[in-house]
């Protein structure tokens, strides 16, 4: 089982950046360009049992993924995982922190590979490469997006 985490503070009160990831616009938002991701299905918010569907690509191969939502405390966190798709195992929690009025943002992901610990040895590094870019990508995004909107005057 490999381990990734991305961490940001985002300069704008926690819930203001978790209504930012309840819009049903937001995978969309957050995808970044470089990487070609059609959501198929969003059902449920970020409540548990909430089911999302995608197809992305592996090159040219497109691949479906489906993850239900298993946990969730408003304003604190919410955990999807994988019931199907290119992963043998993926569990990903999104974590809300206040700090002194902003919020720290935090992605931890749990995954394993198909093929055993020699694919994951060999591919596991390219896996957190592209994660650090993407998670780096969507943060910006999220900072851009939310920064700003819940500032007192």
């Amino acid at each position: 089982m490999q381990q990734f985490k991305y961490s940001s503070v985002i300069h704008a009160p926690v819930e203001v950046v978790w209504k930012f990831h309840e819009r049903p616009d937001v995978l969309q938002i957050l995808t970044p360009p470089w990487q070609p991701v059609e959501v198929l299905r969003r059902d449920g918010g970020l409540g548990e049992g909430a089911i999302t569907e995608f197809r992305l690509f592996l090159g040219p191969l497109p691949l479906r993924w489906l993850a239900r939502h298993t946990e969730y405390e408003e304003y604190h966190f919410f955990t999807d995982r994988q019931v199907s798709g290119p992963f043998e195992s993926w569990v990903h929690r999104h974590i809300f922190e206040p700090e002194n009025g902003k919020t720290r943002l935090t992605d931890e992901i749990s995954f394993s590979l198909p093929g055993g610990e020699a694919v994951e040895f060999l591919s596991g590094w390219l896996i957190q490469l592209q994660l650090e870019a993407m998670f780096r990508y969507r943060h910006q995004i999220t900072k851009r997006e939310c920064e700003g909107l819940g500032v007192m005057s």
